[in-house]
């Protein structure tokens, strides 16, 4: 069984981390993308990217294919948006919460600033609900 990188990235950085990753764990990549894409410079970026993740949205997703029986292991890759994880992984993972029993899991995140403790620990959380 193969290891999936679901992952979000907005400014790249975390795109290039995780194919990183995939190509050292020849492991398989799904980029999640939310149809109404975020503001990506300036004041709104960090105005609304900062109140969807505090406010725990769950953005509409672009289709994607995810066929969970073809991987026992999930790697989460997310940038930290007000000490949480960016709301299009949020919706992955409750749009997907059936398909991730005896999964094993492993999470990198992207940082600029702090966070990164109060944010794995809400992915934990969210993964056992």
């Amino acid at each position: 069984m193969k290891a999936l990188i679901v992952y979000y990235s907005m400014s790249e950085n975390t795109d290039f981390v995780a194919k990183e990753i995939a190509k050292k764990l020849d492991a398989e990549l799904l980029r999640l993308e939310p149809e109404k894409q975020y503001p990506d410079s300036g004041f709104k970026k960090y105005f609304w990217g900062g109140k969807s993740a505090v406010m725990g949205e769950k953005p509409k997703l672009k289709p994607y294919i995810f066929e969970s029986d073809k991987y026992n292991t999930l790697i989460f890759g997310t940038p930290i948006w007000a000490s949480n994880i960016a709301p299009p992984l949020r919706t992955f993972i409750c749009e997907n919460k059936g398909k991730l029993s005896r999964k094993t899991f492993a999470l990198f995140m992207c940082s600029s600033g702090g966070g990164t403790r109060k944010a794995s620990d809400k992915l934990k959380n969210l993964l056992q609900t």
